[in-house]
């Protein structure tokens, strides 16, 4: 089941890099913005809580769709931009297992635990 939905997670993401093929913007934004949206794991230097609720909102694919949605809606390519990117960014980290956040610690996600790497090949 986990790499279905991790499929899906890629596909969802491939989509994101579709529609942004279709802007008129330089191909160099998608990568350089891709990863603007961890910015909301500022929220953990407050406290475990704040930290979850600023980073679930953020990679909310819901939140990324409605800003695109409304960027359309007002004819506003900056917002459309904005909503791909939340949206694609949200996709590549539940591919990576880094899904939303439950309150009590980054590494406890709706996925699973986050587990740490260790060993020689994972310094």
């Amino acid at each position: 089941m986990k790499n279905l939905i991790k499929l899906e997670e890629f596909f969802m993401f491939g989509f994101s890099i579709f529609l942004f093929s279709k802007m008129d913007f330089a191909w160099w934004w998608y990568p350089v913005l891709l990863f603007t949206p961890d910015l909301s794991m500022i929220g953990y230097i407050i406290n475990p809580q704040i930290g979850a609720w600023t980073y679930n909102f953020i990679h909310f694919k819901g939140v990324g769709l409605s800003v695109y949605v409304f960027g359309i809606a007002i004819a506003n390519p900056v917002l459309q931009l904005a909503g791909i990117i939340l949206f694609g960014h949200s996709s590549m980290d539940r591919i990576l297992d880094y899904g939303l956040k439950y309150p009590d610690s980054f590494q406890h996600t709706h996925l699973g635990m986050i587990e740490k790497k260790t060993g020689p090949h994972n310094v």
